[in-house]
C-alpha cells in the first residue's frame, strides 16, 4: 500500500502543479518540466485517475490499520515530553533507529500528520471537483477559493513530508529494506 500511495501522490502532485498553472492564483508558476498532463484537460485526467487510486488505497490502508489495531499500536500513545526529546535528538543527529519496526515519536507524529493531511486533501479536493454537491464541506473550507488554498497548502505540506521522508531514508538506508519488503 505504501508504494501505491507513493506513486499516486507523485502523479497527483505533478498533475496538480499543471492544474495550478492554469490559474497560478498565488502569482507563481511551477516549471512545466516537472508537471504532468501536457495541458489542463490532460492534467485533470491524470489527477482524477490518481485521486481514485489514492482514495481507495488510502481507505483500505486506514481500514486495515483500524481493524488490525495497528493504528493504535504503532502510532499511540503520543507524549509531548518524548516528542521534545526525540526532536532534540534528531536536531543533534542522534535520533535512535535501532528497531525500524518501532516508530519514534517524531515518526509517529509525522505519519499521523500525513494521514490527517490526506483526509484534508481529499475533503478539499471534493469541494474543488464537485463544489455544488458538497455545500457543507465547501462552507467549512471557507468557500471554493478557501478550499483551493487549503488544497494547495495541504499538498505543499505533503510534498515537504515526502522530501523529509526521502532525506531520512537516505540517512538511515537500512529502513529502505523494510519499506521495500513491507516488514
Amino acid at each position: 500500500m505504501h508504494w501505491l500511495n507513493a506513486l499516486a501522490v507523485v502523479v497527483l502532485m505533478m498533475s496538480g502543479w499543471r492544474i495550478y498553472n492554469a490559474t497560478a492564483f498565488l502569482g507563481l508558476a511551477i516549471p512545466k518540466s516537472i508537471t504532468l498532463g501536457g495541458w489542463l484537460g490532460g492534467a485533470l485526467q491524470w489527477h482524477f485517475a490518481a485521486m481514485w487510486v489514492l482514495s481507495v488505497n488510502g481507505s483500505l490502508y486506514l481500514a486495515v490499520n483500524l481493524a488490525s489495531n495497528r493504528l493504535r499500536h504503532k502510532f499511540f500513545p503520543l507524549s509531548a515530553r518524548t516528542l521534545a526529546a526525540d526532536i532534540l535528538a534528531a536536531l543533534k543527529g542522534r535520533l535512535a533507529h535501532a528497531d525500524p519496526q518501532h516508530y519514534n515519536m517524531v515518526q509517529r507524529l509525522a505519519y499521523l500528520f500525513v494521514m490527517l493531511d490526506s483526509v484534508l486533501l481529499v475533503a478539499s479536493g471534493l469541494v474543488l471537483w464537485k463544489s455544488v454537491q458538497f455545500p457543507l464541506l465547501r462552507d467549512l473550507l471557507l468557500g471554493y477559493e478557501g478550499a483551493r488554498r487549503v488544497h494547495f497548502f495541504a499538498m505543499a505540506a505533503l510534498a515537504a513530508f515526502v522530501a523529509i521522508h526521502l532525506v531520512m531514508v537516505a540517512l538511515v538506508p537500512r529502513t529502505l529494506v523494510y519499506m521495500v519488503r513491507g516488514r
